[in-house]
């Protein structure tokens, strides 16, 4: 780390030597010193020409150079883009790619397709849900990482893969030749109706269209009732600063901030403001924020309690309130972070970071300290100091003793484990007339039964002490192997105590004013 540190800052300082006419007028010891750094620059590349135990073209040590001048800025968010890298982040930022149309789960044993996308080749083909893809092209899948997985699958639009299969029930594999096809991936992950005219729709990036895709299950769920609406923003990563604004811009009144920016040069201090009519004033609305809440998701949950126009529960956001501009380069494209994001009230979005190994100017965040205080619209507290803080805090459930202890029995053979769950939920398929159904003892047992004969040993007692986990893992793969995602999803929100408090709080609302006198008087975490 510490010697590619320095071809970094030695590479960064030769890269300041064609402004030194600039840095003239600041005195000639700081020429001097620019100078100096430079030359190290220059031997330390010349030792690594002739001395290195490898030889190394002049390329890999220029472009491994540059990637470490940015490492080393500290900035988990600056980042030196190769080609590959590059088009990975187009594709996360377009919800578009070249691909067959899964939705995969990935284990030592292989690829285990968790659902395929309507329309897409793999679901034209027949795969199905539970299928166990062990070959691609002629490779085994055995071992493969995720990121492995996608690289097997995903290619040029046009192009053939041919994957091999195994089905529960069947004692042969099935071949398939898939002609992959631009996918589109649905920003939306879920819109559904609960009791009590409860809309709820699950935003999981905010990629090309992800304003418009939101607006149209809002719009499918009012038309089945929904009278009130939780927006769920936890695990969402974020993505295009245009469409967090479109988000927003779809609660808020013409005129009001959404988020502005900050940064060194005039074009990076912008303010963003909604320009659109409300399109729902009239729907109560609660947004679902955890740790996993990050960059526009932020910008939409901080402007939305900002203006009062939602109850935020929850926990924490991550905190991730910098802007990203990228700059592309004849050989990929670097990232780098240009501005900070601040909330209609002035709050900074960006949680303060420790210092660099070598930042002494860096000021390192003191967690004990109390956060800043801002005021809403109607004077309501809320705190700044990184991250949003919600309006209501619901921390996440903590890890039973007995929970813990089948993990620890585990080990290392959680995967192992998760095989064998997802083996007998797909043997029980066929069997499960409803995905309300309860985990029985006797499935309990015959699921040990299993663990025991593929060598994992767990003793019984512990086993049976969590089977309320065993429960809900169990009961959600077979779920989803017998009627779908959608069905797991659902059957997950029963232990959900974030959105059981949601609830809680629409439950008699008619108005977003009603509901924000539900709010505590002041926020206080």
């Amino acid at each position: 780390m510490r010697s590619k540190g320095v071809v970094a800052a030695a590479l960064l300082s030769g890269a300041l030597v064609t402004g030194g006419w600039l840095m003239e007028r600041g005195g000639h010891g700081a020429t001097r010193d620019v100078q100096a750094q430079a030359q190290l620059f220059d031997e330390v590349l010349q030792h690594l020409r002739r001395d290195y135990v490898d030889t190394l073209a002049d390329s890999t040590l220029y472009r491994r150079a540059v990637a470490g001048v940015v490492e080393e800025l500290g900035d988990p968010h600056s980042i030196y883009l190769d080609p590959r890298r590059l088009s990975q982040l187009e594709e996360s930022t377009s919800g578009r790619y070249a691909g067959v149309g899964i939705q995969m789960d990935v284990r030592d044993s292989g690829i285990t397709v968790v659902a395929t996308l309507p329309g897409t080749p793999a679901e034209r083909a027949g795969i199905q849900p539970g299928d166990r893809i062990v070959e691609v092209d002629g490779k085994s899948t055995a071992g493969l990482t995720a990121d492995e997985a996608l690289r097997a699958l995903r290619g040029a639009t046009g192009s053939t893969v041919k994957v091999l299969v195994e089905r529960p029930g069947l004692a042969t594999h099935l071949p398939f030749t898939l002609t992959r096809a631009e996918i589109e991936v649905n920003p939306v992950q879920h819109a559904l109706l609960l009791p009590a005219h409860v809309g709820s729709v699950s935003l999981a990036v905010f990629s090309t269209d992800a304003a418009r895709a939101l607006a149209t299950a809002i719009d499918s769920l009012r038309s089945a009732g929904a009278r009130s609406l939780i927006l769920d923003l936890r695990g969402d990563p974020g993505g295009l600063l245009d469409q967090g604004i479109g988000v927003a811009d779809l609660f808020l009144d013409p005129g009001k901030r959404i988020v502005s920016t900050r940064g060194r040069v005039p074009e990076e201090n912008q303010s963003y403001a909604d320009r659109a009519p409300q399109r729902y004033a009239d729907l109560p609305l609660v947004v679902l924020t955890d740790s996993g809440t990050a960059s526009a998701s932020e910008i939409v949950a901080g402007a939305l309690q900002d203006h009062d126009r939602a109850l935020l529960v929850g926990t924490t956001t991550y905190g991730k309130g910098s802007a990203q501009r990228v700059f592309h380069l004849d050989a990929g494209a670097v990232k780098l972070t240009t501005a900070r994001w601040f909330t209609p009230s002035g709050r900074s979005i960006d949680r303060p970071r420790a210092p660099a190994e070598d930042d002494a100017d860096a000021t390192p965040r003191d967690t004990a300290a109390p956060r800043p205080k801002f005021r809403s619209d109607a004077g309501r507290t809320v705190l700044g100091g990184g991250g949003i803080v919600p309006d209501v805090v619901v921390a996440r459930p903590e890890v039973s003793r007995a929970d813990r202890a089948l993990q620890t029995a585990l080990g290392t053979q959680v995967p192992q484990f998760r095989n064998v769950v997802a083996d007998y939920a797909a043997s029980l398929k066929g069997s499960i007339t409803s995905p309300d159904f309860a985990v029985t003892p006797a499935m309990r047992d015959a699921l040990y039964a299993r663990l025991v004969a593929r060598g994992i040993v767990v003793d019984r007692a512990t086993y049976d002490a969590a089977s309320p986990l065993i429960d809900r893992v169990l009961g959600g793969q077979v779920a989803q192997a017998a009627f779908g995602p959608r069905a797991a999803f659902e059957r997950s929100l029963r232990s959900d105590s974030t959105l059981a408090r949601a609830r809680s709080l629409l439950s008699g609302v008619e108005s977003p004013a009603a509901l924000l006198s539900r709010a505590p008087a002041a926020t206080t975490k």
